[in-house]
């Protein structure tokens, strides 16, 4: 396996004529809503066809042991584009509408970090980081780095059909005809073509899919009918009321269906790049927000999601492997080996460290940042034993959780330990082994402790008054 150092490829890319510009990589972030660990053919998955994810896998460097921020989308949204646990953020759970919880102007984003080294910036998609898209109240994408802004907040109203709540800066557009993901991707393509072609571009790509309400294709509904039962009819959001006369389980049939659209319109994106030739020299990261709905549906909105977590246990929403550990792909030219896989642990946040690295930006040194360059990794070494932390008040619990090494210890809202699991042996967390290492529990806890003090502590904290909420 090539053992090319990233440094060495930001020198290759950095260094030229005496006088030419310095020219760095292109950056596509594709960062998808709620899809499972198990939801792709690439990671496991007997049934979704998902052929352009799958070559991007065979092209780039598929991260087994990857792990989103947090089991909820705002909040790991937040950690990707500072670099920072969440809780840091004041963002730590999901932003409803009207809550008055927003992404604060005091931090600094991946965006506004490469906008000031040269990049144009946009945000295609999901942005979900205030309670007020559009308002003068509120920071908004445009005001956070990103030099161009077409998408929606928390969920596409009422369906993935025709939405009505998408927003270009600060306007709303009104009803828009058409498939989200589709419209996203002609969005995306427009903006390219718009550019100035001698600018580097980071584009975050941030899909709809597959959260729920969606609706599909007939022609992708119809791949998967087997798996469905009866007529399909599509569950809207965004009325006065739950429509519980439509809350019929069909099968999973349409939750496959709209991976495979995702993918389908992933390739549709991917293929226009590559007919404007910039595929080659951009580094591509795809990776979900969190884990996924599964068939254990706590709310009405997620009737006939049947999202997979290849067999972890748990769901979105929760600190256990199935909330946390989500499929990850990373294609870095000249670094990463077609077609390689790399078990290195690896959260979130590291994207921000890494990504600000290759684009020859520097990490803010006026604040605690909780990513780490990853670009080893990336290139198929190993990184050193690090710690992790996660945090979601849950009313199913358990609330927190710490992963050192192949070692991961739960805690409740007390911060008392709930289970302790080896990893390595039991990636299932099946088996607690907390009463056989008591003393490990016992250390585990205080660095857990610890490390969330410093973080309730951090200076750019807010105020966290404002409530706590679960859901979307």
């Amino acid at each position: 396996m090539r053992r090319i150092a990233l440094a060495a490829l930001l020198g290759l890319l950095l260094v030229g004529a005496a006088d030419a510009a310095p020219e760095k990589p292109n950056i596509l972030i594709i960062y998808v809503d709620d899809l499972g660990y198990g939801d792709l053919a690439s990671f496991g998955h007997p049934v979704i066809e998902t052929p352009h994810l799958d070559a991007l896998a065979a092209d780039g460097m598929t991260l087994t042991n990857y792990y989103a921020p947090s089991p909820l989308c705002s909040p790991s949204r937040a950690a990707l584009l500072t670099g920072r646990h969440p809780y840091r953020t004041g963002i730590r759970s999901w932003i409803p509408g009207g809550s008055g919880i927003f992404l604060r102007n005091e931090e600094t984003t991946l965006a506004e970090l490469l906008r000031d080294v040269g990049y144009a910036t946009a945000l295609v998609g999901k942005w979900h980081l205030n309670s007020d898209l559009g308002s003068d109240d509120q920071p908004q994408p445009t005001d956070q780095g990103f030099d161009y802004f077409f998408g929606h907040n928390a969920y596409q109203i009422p369906t993935s059909r025709n939405p009505v709540n998408l927003f270009r800066g600060r306007e709303p557009v009104g009803e828009q005809e058409g498939y989200i993901a589709a419209l996203y991707v002609d969005d995306a393509v427009r903006w390219l073509d718009a550019r100035d072609p001698e600018q580097p571009f980071l584009l975050m790509f941030s899909m709809a899919e597959p959260h729920t309400t969606f609706e599909n294709p007939p022609e992708f509904n119809a791949q998967y009918a087997d798996y469905t039962d009866g007529d399909i009819v599509p569950i809207p959001s965004g009325g006065d009321a739950p429509p519980m006369a439509l809350l019929d389980p069909r099968g999973p049939g349409e939750y496959y269906a709209n991976v495979t659209y995702m993918d389908h319109e992933i390739g549709r994106l991917l293929t226009a790049m590559r007919e404007r030739d910039v595929y080659e020299d951009t580094v591509i990261v795809f990776a979900s927000d969190n884990g996924p709905v599964t068939e254990d549906w706590r709310t009405w909105w997620e009737v006939n999601a049947h999202g997979s977590t290849g067999g972890l246990r748990g769901r979105k929403h929760g600190v256990y492997e199935g909330g946390i550990r989500v499929p990850a792909i990373a294609r870095v030219p000249g670094v990463t080996d077609a077609g390689s896989r790399s078990g290195a642990l690896i959260v979130g946040t590291d994207l921000f460290t890494t990504l600000v690295g290759i684009a020859g930006a520097k990490v803010p040194n006026d604040r605690d940042i909780d990513g780490i360059d990853v670009s080893a990794a990336l290139s198929g070494d190993a990184l050193q034993k690090r710690t992790l932390v996660w945090a979601l008040e849950d009313a199913d619990g358990p609330d927190f959780a710490i992963r050192r090494g192949y070692w991961k210890l739960l805690l409740d809202e007390a911060l008392q330990p709930v289970a302790l699991y080896d990893l390595e042996t039991d990636p299932l967390e099946l088996r607690d082994v907390a009463s056989e290492n008591a003393n490990l529990v016992t250390e585990m806890v205080q660095v857990f402790r610890t490390r969330m003090r410093a973080i309730e502590a951090d200076p750019l904290r807010p105020d966290l008054a404002a409530g706590r909420a679960t859901g979307h």
